[in-house]
């Protein structure tokens, strides 16, 4: 089992050429291994009020993934994504899975979000914008915390993850264009390093290394949680856990 960080892209390195992406099953790339030696992050930690104290007083500390190598020729874009948290009994994530129409990352869970546009303020109203127009969740329903560092994706995508608290009520009218699933996972599962698994695959004499969470609900399917959406949610492990 490797014991030291993964090597991803840190945020003073200098950019990768471009390369080509081979088509590959991330299931099926081995597990070489998981971080159960790290604590959890504790129940009384993500509390509403707990998570509103955190935000509004963050601590000294550093994303441990800022980015992956670049496998795309196209100019950088900004994004952003809608971490929204769930408030019930035992609070989680919405997540969706993402169309196979659409051109990219097509079938993969994800946060809801997407491009920055002109009309955008800021990020936090792209996520709010996009997180309405794919899963209808108003943007009344958000109440943000703020920001997680931002995330460049191996498809030259400068995505800024917003935290958001969203009451469990609030009605969803998914859009079938865009996703073709939304649901939820536990942010304690989330949260606990002992379900964080790691993977390495290389190619044009790149090493690309990736975190994978696979859930299964209570139906049985396996939602497999891999690539950029992991590495934000480490990212969000290791801001809770400073």
């Amino acid at each position: 089992m490797l014991q030291r960080p993964f090597s991803f892209m840190p945020s003073d390195a200098q950019p990768i050429a471009p390369f080509a992406l081979p088509q590959f099953d991330p299931r099926t790339v081995p597990v070489l291994g998981t971080d159960a030696g790290l604590p959890a992050v504790a129940p009384q930690r993500i509390t509403a009020q707990a998570l509103r104290t955190r935000f509004a007083s963050p601590p000294a500390w550093q994303p441990e993934i800022s980015g992956e190598p670049s496998f795309s020729a196209r100019a950088p874009a900004r994004a952003a994504v809608l971490i929204a948290l769930v408030q019930r009994a035992e609070p989680t994530v919405l997540l969706t899975e993402r169309s196979l129409q659409l051109s990219t990352h097509s079938g993969q869970v994800a946060f809801p979000g997407g491009r920055v546009d002109d009309i955008d303020a800021n990020p936090v109203a792209a996520a709010l914008r996009e997180a309405h127009e794919e899963v209808g969740l108003d943007p009344r329903c958000a109440d943000v915390l703020g920001e997680l560092p931002v995330y460049v994706t191996g498809s030259s995508f400068i995505v800024s993850p917003v935290v958001a608290l969203v009451p469990p009520d609030c009605a969803l009218r998914p859009n079938p264009h865009e996703v073709s699933r939304v649901f939820e996972v536990p942010l304690g599962f989330l949260l606990d390093p002992a379900h964080h698994r790691r993977h390495a695959v290389e190619f044009h004499g790149v090493r690309r290394e990736w975190y994978s969470m696979p859930f299964e609900d209570a139906a049985g399917y396996e939602h497999f949680i891999w690539g950029a959406t992991a590495g934000m949610l480490r990212n969000f492990y290791r801001f809770l856990l400073a």
